[in-house]
């Protein structure tokens, strides 16, 4: 065979040339194996090619195995304790219920047998005093019956017109009234698994906010979660995130709304004009055609709109809002504890990268941080502050030996610096299992040191000792996104549940003691609650991002009042974030939307505000008072922390 027939596929001698293959092309068959060597070669530089993506996909299957069997056995384990739990309080309950028949019965058997003694006393003396007269009058003499009379007549008439207790003194009712079937019904359907089929690839968003927006004007995008079929999933509490780049690198915020139906609407306003990047991701995976590029333009025509509780909040900064000398008239409630200037400026120091300076970049590494969060401060000195989207949290510490310990977040570690910035340490890995952190948004300190914090998309509180170990986690199972954490007087932790519009009280062993507030513009209703402060006389402040306004409660969850409005004047807000409360009851609040920090005394009456224009924040969030009286601010858009002095 010398020639190959290329139509047939197949090697061909001389003599088959000039018959069935006469009219079809013919080349040496050794040209023709070449070429074929080299294209398959060339097929199998290709093929191997595909052996990194398929190791690449085992190794994160492999991963998503190992962390479906740890929330598994996480999931286990808060089931068991849930019954456990129930299972210790219908005891407890049990025992009281015997414990009160007991005592009842014992009332009424006390009283029946007082009652019943009484009566064998009377048919004793009755017996006695008969018989006595009865044989008297038997065989006595005349002299002896007048003896007689003069004896046991007035005894006789005694206790012939004696009261004797004949009707009983109690009753005999004892009955057990028990409500079961609605007990039982709870029980049936209590508790259920949360799950989606929803995954990245399929998922898709739309909208006109997609792609382009308008400064300052409220856009949003939907997000229709699908599955590996590319079917429209039809529940929803999937894990949905959202980021919008700014070209300073910052992060503007927004706010996913979970529709229950497989979709989310993400709403967000940006203040500025440029090209940004929108990257939305499901279980932290880019879903299809993210990250996106968004263009964003000024319109005159449109403006932003101030109507319906979603396009209420303004993004940080963009109204340009001027800190005023003017107060607003004072309540008639505040003290005379007035402040007649700002708190003089001014910012002692910062740590992280601010847009202000010609070195702004966001950052996972060392000192960097990417979407500050939550701020705490210890009495022996520490800081800490959770980084949202670093995963981390960082205690940071101003104390005896001038250390200060900062934690940061989507990569969710502890750092810890030295009070001029320098670092020192840091703690923390990332992940869905108990000890881990995926999206830590508060921070709290414990009387005992231990380091509280509130992981929104694990929707639980993890506690952590003072060195960073891993001790336990609460509220799983009740919580739905947790946001703000704090301590009060008695010890215990004070929750804000962001998602479910409520705060939570638990005991450190994680005991939930009591519950209050629902979504609503009400007294004791919440929009998007945030942060929480407890003052000297154990009273709960919480920030109300989307109602404008901040409300006080009792220990009992019972409103006291609340105050703000949505606005840019003094004592107004455009969503408060961060609290804290000094040591005369008076309120710092951070002022998201304006981009400020205000100061009210005790009652809400507005009283000045921290000089921040030296270098303006960009969407503060948590805040706090350090042990040596400065304020320190998470200065969220900026991608740093900041200390300012503060004046009592």
């Amino acid at each position: 065979m010398e020639l190959y027939c290329s139509p047939c596929d197949t090697a061909v001698c001389k003599e088959c040339t000039k018959g069935e293959h006469a009219e079809h092309a013919a080349v040496p068959l050794r040209d023709a194996v070449e070429q074929h060597r080299v294209r398959l070669q060339d097929q199998l530089e290709t093929t191997k090619k595909r052996l990194p993506e398929i190791n690449s996909a085992m190794r994160s299957l492999t991963e998503f195995q190992q962390q479906l069997s740890s929330q598994k056995a996480s999931i286990e384990e808060d089931i068991h304790s849930t019954f456990e739990d129930l299972q210790k309080t219908l005891n407890v309950r049990k025992s009281v219920l015997l414990m009160e028949l007991e005592v009842t019965y014992g009332l009424k058997q006390k009283v029946l047998q007082s009652q019943l003694d009484t009566l064998l006393q009377g048919q004793e003396e009755i017996h006695d005093c008969c018989s006595v007269t009865e044989q008297g009058l038997s065989c006595s003499s005349e002299a002896e019956v007048l003896l007689l009379k003069k004896q046991m007549s007035e005894r006789l008439a005694e206790l012939a017109s004696h009261q004797y207790p004949l009707q009983p003194q109690e009753n005999d009712q004892l009955d057990f009234l028990v409500e079961t079937e609605g007990l039982k019904k709870s029980v049936h359907n209590l508790g259920t698994i949360v799950t989606t089929s929803a995954v990245a690839y399929e998922t898709e968003a739309s909208g006109e906010g997609l792609r382009q927006c308008v400064v300052g004007h409220p856009t949003s995008v939907i997000i229709t979660t699908k599955d590996k079929d590319g079917e429209p999933c039809k529940t929803g509490s999937a894990s949905v995130t959202a980021e919008i780049f700014t070209p300073d690198g910052s992060v503007a915020d927004g706010e996913i709304l979970d529709n229950k139906n497989g979709t989310y609407e993400f709403l967000y306003t940006v203040p500025k004009e440029g090209s940004f990047t929108l990257s939305l991701r499901l279980y932290d995976q880019h879903i299809k055609g993210s990250p996106f590029k968004l263009k964003v333009t000024k319109s005159a025509d449109v403006s932003p709109s101030t109507d319906g509780a979603k396009k209420r909040v303004k993004s940080p900064g963009s109204g340009h809002v001027k800190q005023r000398l003017a107060k607003r008239p004072a309540s008639m409630f505040s003290t005379s504890k007035r402040k007649e200037n700002p708190i003089e400026d001014d910012m002692i120091f910062r740590v992280g990268r601010c847009w202000a300076s010609l070195l702004s970049t966001k950052g996972r590494n060392k000192g960097e941080f990417t979407n500050l969060q939550g701020v705490a401060a210890s009495s022996d000195g520490n800081i800490l502050i959770a980084d949202s989207n670093n995963q981390c949290v960082q205690p940071k510490g101003i104390n005896s030996n001038r250390t200060i310990a900062v934690r940061m977040c989507p990569r969710v570690h502890v750092q810890i610096f030295s009070n001029d910035g320098q670092f020192i340490n840091r703690f923390g890995v990332r992940g869905r299992s108990p000890g881990q952190l995926q999206r830590p948004t508060g921070v709290a300190v414990h009387p005992n040191g231990d380091i509280i914090i509130a992981d929104y998309d694990n929707k639980w509180v993890s506690i952590f000792s003072n060195d960073g170990k891993f001790k336990s986690k609460i509220g799983a199972g009740k919580l739905m996104g947790p946001k703000g954490v704090s301590v009060d007087k008695n010890g215990n932790l004070i929750v804000v549940d962001n998602k479910a519009c409520s705060v939570l009280i638990f005991q450190l062993s994680g005991k939930l003691l009591t519950r209050f507030g629902s979504r609503g513009n009400g007294d004791k209703q919440f929009a998007g609650p945030h942060f929480a402060a407890v003052n000297n006389d154990n009273e709960i402040i919480i920030t109300d991002f989307h109602n404008h306004s901040v409300k006080v409660f009792n220990s009992e969850g019972e409103f006291l009042l609340k105050f703000g409005s949505n606005g840019e004047g003094n004592g107004q807000f455009n969503a408060p974030t961060g609290v804290a409360v000094d040591a005369s009851g008076n309120i710092i609040v951070a002022d998201w939307g304006n981009s400020r920090i205000q100061v009210f005394d005790g009652s809400g009456s507005f009283l000045s505000y921290i000089n921040t224009s030296v270098e303006p924040l960009y969407g503060p969030q948590g805040l706090a008072l350090t042990s040596d009286g400065h304020v320190v601010v998470a200065d969220s858009g900026n991608h740093c922390f900041k200390v300012y002095r503060y004046l009592q």
